[in-house]
């Protein structure tokens, strides 16, 4: 450590926001380079390299092959498959001297499947897996969580190919046992949930997401094992319900834009006819969004949803991608006079009326249920309105939000809510990509048939934060042994200078039985910084070399559980090396 490139924090960086953001900064791991950007320093390079190595073997155990794109690619490929215009602002666009239309890859599944088609023409070069660990480049709007939300980062991604799908459901099935062994070799709670597959297509996808309350993604979970990001979530359709109600009435309700408002007055002025008060799940809530597609065509959207649920904009967004959802703002309304705000209601709405706007229901909206909803006039409802009756829609969409105690879709009880980081994600890509590049083989028949693509990434410096995340207390980091900078930590403490020399003998014969040592041979340094900085480091062992050494003695901490025993001298190697052979944290 005395030439280490290294230079630990007591404070905390202003602009880091969780705590192993925190630390990986006051550690020395990381420095900003600019918002979403950040400097790899020898500390974090090893823990990097380590995760890439955990990850790149067992991409070769399932038979991957290894290959690295440019980051800086042409502008052609990712026309040809809509991506230049579909990413919009996410994507890094520049132009070389020539006046070309370059990118920095987001991803590269283009790369991929242009290369395949370059080399391979007939189903006896199938199946294949190929895998590279590249660096990507994403404009995010928000860069946020250090490493975590970058703007460059690190990703392993994978694409297997197949001349159908039942060889897709094969390399599907064993890139998702190499996450699973990726994942518990790594360190960090985490669980697989269902996704929905997005932009990105294809048939089916799954999430690994590291359990982290600090995690930007909300999953579910039962008791029977279901698990699902919310944007996958899947709310049953509500069975049919025999009419009740009589015929629709519309009533004044003055001053009700919201729907707090709406149900003080008609308990009030409205009472119900069964004797219960009228709530929130008893109106109709009409939510009008404007959907921005990549061209920059703007489009207007209605959803219809039981007025106590508000429109989770994840969810929303999940279902129209790859169109950006936005605020329908006063110019809009000002654009559709037929639409009395905070009044909206179904009579307004849909493609085949004067609005031309297209709506929505959530599946919760029962045919032959009765709601209150807007009248479509300034201080006017509507109750009673029956759907299928009354009012129809468009069709239905996933869009509202997903509560904790909420019935799950298995019928095994309810929802649970946690929160995660995304890790990995693997898709069913099918045909997307393979049909809009051509990429085509001969069966055995000779007739060309299209490659069926599954696509698999994992995110590498990404995977760093979230193990610093799960594994830290008051004092640093406390890095799993599979990714730790180092397997033991020797601190050599005061001043005499036989501490330093035995010291230095111990790391010797710890480095010749290949154990890895950092050393802490700063004489300029109290044995009180050397101590907070081991902790801080967050080695998982740590050897003190001190004032034992008179009676023989160094002394053994786990940095984890804090337990500390003293070690004779000659039994140091065994002892160390028996450590590190410890099996690995259990989650």
């Amino acid at each position: 450590m005395s030439t280490l490139f290294l230079r630990t924090l007591r404070e905390d960086p202003a602009d880091a926001e969780l705590p192993g953001h925190k630390l990986l900064v006051r550690a020395g791991y990381i420095r900003r380079v600019a918002p979403g950007i950040y400097t790899w320093l020898p500390l974090g390079m090893q823990v990097l390299a380590k995760v890439e190595n955990i990850v790149r073997e067992e991409m070769v155990r399932i038979g991957s092959q290894e290959v690295k794109f440019p980051a800086l690619l042409p502008r052609e490929p990712y026309d040809a498959t809509n991506r230049w215009t579909e990413y919009g602002d996410n994507l890094f666009r520049l132009k070389d001297r020539k006046d070309a239309d370059m990118l920095l890859g987001p991803t590269h599944e283009e790369m991929f499947c242009l290369t395949v088609k370059d080399m391979y023409s007939s189903y006896k070069d199938l199946p294949l897996a190929l895998f590279q660990i590249q660096n990507k480049y994403r404009d995010e709007a928000r860069p946020r969580a250090g490493i975590l939300r970058g703007r460059e980062f690190i990703m392993k991604d994978s694409y297997s190919f197949d001349v159908d799908s039942a060889g897709l459901q094969k390399a599907y099935d064993a890139h998702r046992e190499a996450y699973i062994r990726i994942f518990d070799r790594l360190g960090f709670e985490y669980v697989i949930v269902k996704a929905d597959s997005g932009a990105m297509g294809g048939s089916a996808s799954e999430e690994f997401l590291a359990v982290s309350p600090h995690g930007e993604d909300t999953f579910v979970r039962d008791d029977s094992g279901y698990a699902a990001n919310v944007e996958a979530v899947e709310v049953p359709q509500a069975p049919e319900m025999a009419v009740t109600a009589g015929p629709a009435h519309v009533e004044p309700t003055p001053d009700t834009p919201t729907i707090d408002t709406l149900v003080a007055a008609l308990n009030k002025d409205h009472p119900r006819a069964d004797g219960r008060d009228w709530t929130a799940a008893d109106t109709l809530k009409n939510v009008i969004v404007m959907l921005v597609h990549p061209d920059g065509t703007r489009e207007p959207l209605a959803v219809g949803l039981p007025g106590d649920r508000e429109v989770d904009t994840k969810r929303l967004e999940a279902k129209v991608a790859p169109a950006e959802v936005e605020a329908f703002e006063e110019k809009d309304f000002a654009a559709y006079p037929m639409l009395a705000k905070g009044y909206i209601g179904p009579g307004a709405l849909g493609e085949s009326t004067s609005s031309h706007i297209r709506y929505l229901l959530d599946p919760s909206v029962a045919i032959g249920s009765a709601w209150v909803t807007g009248a479509d006039e300034h201080g006017h409802h509507v109750i009673d309105l029956v759907h299928g009756r009354d009012f129809t829609a468009d069709g239905t969409i996933q869009a509202a939000e997903i509560r904790e105690g909420d019935a799950s879709p298995t019928g095994h009880g309810t929802l649970k809510l946690a929160r995660g980081i995304e890790m990995g994600h693997i898709f069913q890509l099918g045909t997307k990509y393979a049909e809009a590049l051509g990429l085509k083989v001969l069966d055995e028949h000779g007739k060309l048939v299209t490659v069926t693509m599954g696509s698999y990434g994992v995110g590498v410096t990404r995977a760093v934060g979230a193990i610093a995340e799960d594994n830290l207390d008051d004092a640093g980091l406390i890095w799993p042994r599979n990714v730790a900078p180092a397997d033991v930590h020797v601190v050599a403490t005061g001043k005499d200078e036989e501490v330093f020399v035995k010291a230095e003998e111990i790391v010797r014969e710890l480095e010749s039985a290949g154990v890895e040592v950092l050393f802490d041979d700063r004489r300029k340094v109290s044995p009180g910084v050397k101590f907070k900085d081991s902790e801080l480091i967050g080695v998982p062992t740590i050897l003190v070399v001190g004032k034992g050494l008179a009676d023989g003695v160094v002394e053994l901490k786990d940095r984890r559980s804090g337990e500390r025993r003293d070690i004779p001298l000659a039994e140091v190697v065994a002892e160390v090396t028996a450590e590190i052979a410890q099996p690995a944290r259990t989650l």
